[in-house]
């Protein structure tokens, strides 16, 4: 160590610091390390085996020069903190002067207490003893004031059972029990103790009562105080196990009560015998009158009980979860595993219960629908009866989840059974209806749509699937309320709502076909107006003529011989349909109604539904398309899967048997229930009379009936779709691409009756076999039979226009018309061609330009192209000129043509370019085509 007086050279030498402080900094380490460090011992290990005295002292040169430095340094912090430590040692003298006085007041001070102590024993003792025996003589007033409150208690325990505060009275009860064990040793108290048992035992009693209660009428506070009590009695699931049986005994009793009030009501008199019968036996004594009332009171009863249990378990799901809230905060583990323990039993139950209540209201209701038949109820009655089923049904699928089996097998059979008699009376009506129409336009809007019939209301509130969902109201994407969130509050779904049926009009009907007498004289000025074309036609023109058939530009001059074939604008474009047809759809909407209430018979009321448009169709085609004649001229007109849906329906729908042998109708009736005699067309409907055009009016409004009948249940798939079974669902799609789809395909056979008796096809016959055609030169002009055949066109024309006077002739129809009559003046020119014996070059050039006349006079009458069969024509002339070769193959490739046609066509051919060995040839060509015919 540096004494002071080095300390205070050092600092008086002169000094750099920067260069003291790279000295220290070049120190090792190790001089830093612990204070045990051993300088000499490691100086004296770090020196050389060989010694060098100029190296050692330059090296202790250098070590004393660290040494000053650090001298130095440590000197100059000793001298700068040295104030400081002058200041702390004056504080820690005064320190030291106060103990010591504080020791002197400490002695003083006890020296004192102890003369207080010896002083005031005695009169301590005292005071103590005194005060024990107020603290005794406390004790037993309270416990006398305690007795005498025991002994009051059964007034206040009653007053509160008025009051219905089960809790309040059970919580009193007990602590009464728990403070009279606690004075047992008095003797007034024995008798109190047993007198509180049998008054906790009546309290039990009561409250089986206030739970029974719950049954029919759900009050939260009531059943709040309720589940209070049994939980302060520890008996939380014998009260479970109590409310599931009071609420059977509740179903029981609510469905007797009301049965029973209707029957003695309808008994009329107070015989009390009904109250002795079985609930089954009972039901049997509901009259027809009374079952739908007494069915709706007993519905809403039932309601009322299923409600009020829906709403215990609301109850319970709520005060669980403030239950499991309020434990998760608390410590009480062994009391938090037994409430979960009764939480779990009692969610259990009321799962389990659900059922349970379900069943046994299906079963009641079950026994009351077995105990009439319901076959003695009206149509609209039966539908009111299944609209409450199929609620209930929804109640009971909203209340646990359950399908309903018995319900619906009980109610399915019944209703099947109903709805087979009611869909044969059906058929007989619509046979009945059919043989007295007269095929009369029934007047309806031009806006008449199936969903303003009275039939189809119920659809505007279940709307079609055919909607699509951006039209559907914002609502629907919202959560579907449930019956018991909408009636929770109030109100019963099975109220029965007032009919406003009658109240309602079906604004449906218009005056002779138009929407006033304004639009009426506006169509016909339209129509016969030449200098004005309307845009009603001018857009009907684009419409209707797109698809297969090509349009030329539409001109001025082509809209105003449109109005020749278009003889729909003397009239709005209202559907066509007849009385039988609006029967037949009001029908289906009754069906659709029944199907939509109980879905499970969805296949059997589709099928039903099938069999009415089955039978229209049918109809149709037995009144106006029957015509053996037609499948002979090979043109196709009826489909094979037109034909193949008439068979079916044949077989399966029309009684042949009864409709032939009218003697055999009762015994035919009985074997055969499921089929309907073939009707028969009214013999008001004149067919016959070429001035009417054969019923061309009747058959518009026949056909187009059906047509717009298949429309409408096009229109009707997506919901019918909707509602059958998938197993079942083959068979609706059958039903529609074989049938539904086939309605159309009628308008060919049907109309081509009308076409082959509109014009005099013998009478052209005759006309060209008067007619020369092995002339000499080429003709320039041609002949008489083709104007004859132009004025029969311009009569036919003229026609149309009379019946559409009567009926609106739609375009595709007069399109038909024109085509089947086109077709068959053409294949009657090629007919008459056939029949020529001689014919030279110049008599086929004469047959072209006979048919170019004919073709360039009768585009001006119509607007059909390509004209029908104009190739049929134009190919049998030129084949005239085919050499034998092109011939043979020419005759095998067009079959088209009959054996008369083509024999013909060889034999005409013989002696100018065919010789009569070709001749022979070409016949066997073509008796090999025509062997397979034969």
């Amino acid at each position: 160590m540096l004494t002071l007086e080095e300390f205070r050279e050092l600092r008086e030498q002169p000094s750099d610091p920067q260069a003291e402080q790279e000295l220290i900094n070049s120190i090792e380490q190790v001089y830093f390390s612990a204070d045990s460090f051993d300088v000499v011992k490691y100086e004296l290990e770090k020196l050389p085996p060989v010694l060098n005295l100029q190296e050692l002292e330059a090296y202790r040169d250098k070590l004393k020069q660290q040494q000053a430095a650090v001298s130095k340094k440590v000197a100059d912090l000793i001298l700068e903190k040295q104030p400081a430590y002058v200041k702390e040692l004056e504080r820690v003298t005064s320190l030291q002067t106060g103990l010591q006085l504080a020791a002197v007041i400490c002695t003083n001070g006890r020296r004192h207490l102890n003369i207080a102590k010896e002083g005031f024993t005695q009169a301590s003792l005292g005071l103590l003893a005194n005060q024990r025996k107020r603290q005794l003589l406390i004790g037993l007033l309270k416990s006398l004031r305690t007795i005498k409150t025991l002994q009051r208690t059964d007034v206040r325990l009653s007053e509160m059972l008025e009051e219905e505060d089960y809790p309040g009275a059970i919580q009193l009860c007990l602590e009464c029990q728990k403070a009279a064990s606690t004075f047992k040793h008095y003797s007034c108290i024995s008798e109190l103790n047993s007198k509180l048992q049998d008054t906790l035992e009546q309290i039990e009693e009561q409250l089986d009562v206030a739970l029974s209660k719950i049954c029919k009428n759900f009050d939260i506070n009531h059943y709040t105080k309720v589940q209070q009590a049994y939980r302060l009695l520890g008996k939380t699931q014998t009260a479970m196990d109590q409310l599931h049986m009071h609420f059977t005994q509740a179903i029981h009793n609510t469905v007797f009560q009301v049965v029973l009030g209707y029957v003695e009501l309808c008994a009329g008199n107070t015989d009390t015998k009904f109250q002795k019968l079985q609930y089954k036996d009972l039901c049997t004594h509901v009259t027809p009158d009374s079952y739908i009332p007494c069915l709706a009171d007993l519905c809403k009863a039932l309601w009322e009980v299923m409600l009020s249990y829906y709403r215990t378990m609301e109850w319970h799901e709520k005060h669980d979860n403030e239950d499991t809230a309020s434990a998760s905060e608390g410590n009480n583990m062994i009391g938090t595993e037994e409430t979960n323990f009764d939480r779990g039993y009692i969610k259990k139950k009321l799962e389990h219960g659900l059922t349970r209540i379900w069943q046994d209201v299906q079963l009641k209701v079950k026994t009351y629908l077995l105990g009439t038949d319901l076959s003695i109820f009206k149509y609209d009655d039966f539908i009111f009866v299944l609209d409450i089923i199929s609620r209930l049904m929804q109640v009971g699928e909203e209340f646990c989840g359950s399908k309903s089996e018995v319900l619906q097998e009980s109610i399915r059979k019944q209703s099947v059974n109903y709805f087979k008699n009611y869909h044969r009376t059906r058929l007989d009506e619509l046979r009945m209806f059919l043989e007295n129409e007269t095929w009369e336009l029934c007047p309806v809007k031009s806006n008449f749509s199936i969903l303003q019939l009275h039939e189809f209301k119920f659809m505007e509130q279940s709307r079609s699937p055919s909607v699509s969902p951006s039209k559907q109201p914002v609502s629907t994407s919202s959560k579907t309320v449930t019956l018991f969130e909408q009636y929770c509050s109030g109100g019963n779904p099975f109220e029965i709502q007032a009919n406003h049926k009658d109240e309602e009009t079906e604004d449906v009907l218009a005056s002779n076909g138009y929407e006033s007498d304004e639009q009426e004289k506006s169509a016909y000025q339209e129509y016969d107006s030449d200098s004005d074309v309307p845009e009603e036609l001018k857009r009907d023109y684009v419409d209707e003529q797109t698809g297969d058939v090509p349009v030329k530009s539409v001109s001025r001059e082509t809209l105003k011989s449109r109005k020749k074939s278009d003889y729909s604008l003397n009239k709005v474009n209202a559907p066509i349909l007849t009385n039988t047809t609006l029967n037949v759809i009001r029908l289906v909407g009754k069906y659709m109604q029944m199907m939509n209430i109980l879905k499970p018979i969805a296949f059997d009321v589709i099928h039903f539904m099938s069999q009415l448009f089955d039978y229209y169709l049918y109809a149709i085609y037995t009144f106006f398309g029957r015509n053996d004649s037609l499948e002979s001229t090979g043109l196709g007109l009826s489909s094979s899967r037109l034909r193949t849906t008439l068979n079916r329906i044949q077989e399966s729908l029309i009684d042949l048997e009864v409709s032939a042998d009218p003697t055999a109708t009762l015994t035919a009736a009985e074997e055969r229930k499921e089929k309907v005699p073939s009707p028969h067309l009214s013999h008001l409907v004149v067919l016959t009379s070429g001035d009417t055009l054969y019923g061309l009016a009747e058959r518009v409004v026949a056909t187009e009936s059906l047509v717009f009948l298949a429309e409408q249940f096009e229109f009707l798939q997506p919901h019918l779709d909707a509602v059958m079974p998938a197993v079942k669902k083959p068979f609706l799609q059958q039903f529609y691409s074989q049938t539904v789809s086939t309605a159309s395909e009628l308008r060919k056979p049907i109309y081509w009756i009308v076409a082959g008796k509109a014009l005099d096809y013998e009478q052209m016959l005759l006309l060209m076999a008067n007619v020369k055609w092995d002339v000499k030169e080429i003709m320039s002009q041609h002949n008489i039979y083709v104007d004859a055949l132009l004025k029969e066109f311009e009569q036919f024309n003229r026609r149309l226009n009379e019946v559409s006077k009567r009926v609106r002739i739609p375009l595709p129809v007069s399109n038909i018309l024109w085509e089947h009559c086109i077709r068959l003046a053409n294949r009657t020119i090629v007919e008459g061609y056939a029949n020529v014996k001689k014919c030279s070059n110049e008599g086929r050039a004469l047959m072209q330009l006979d048919f170019q006349q004919f073709l360039m006079k009768l585009e001006k009458l119509t607007d059909i192209r390509p004209i029908p069969d104009k190739e049929f024509v134009e190919t049998y002339i030129k084949a005239y000129y085919l050499t034998e070769n092109d011939m043979e193959r020419w005759i095998k490739e067009h079959r088209e043509y009959s054996t008369k046609q083509l024999t013909n066509l060889v034999n005409v051919c013989l002696g100018s370019h065919i010789n009569k060995k070709a001749r022979q040839k070409l016949l066997a060509a073509i008796d090999d085509i025509d062997r397979p015919k034969r």
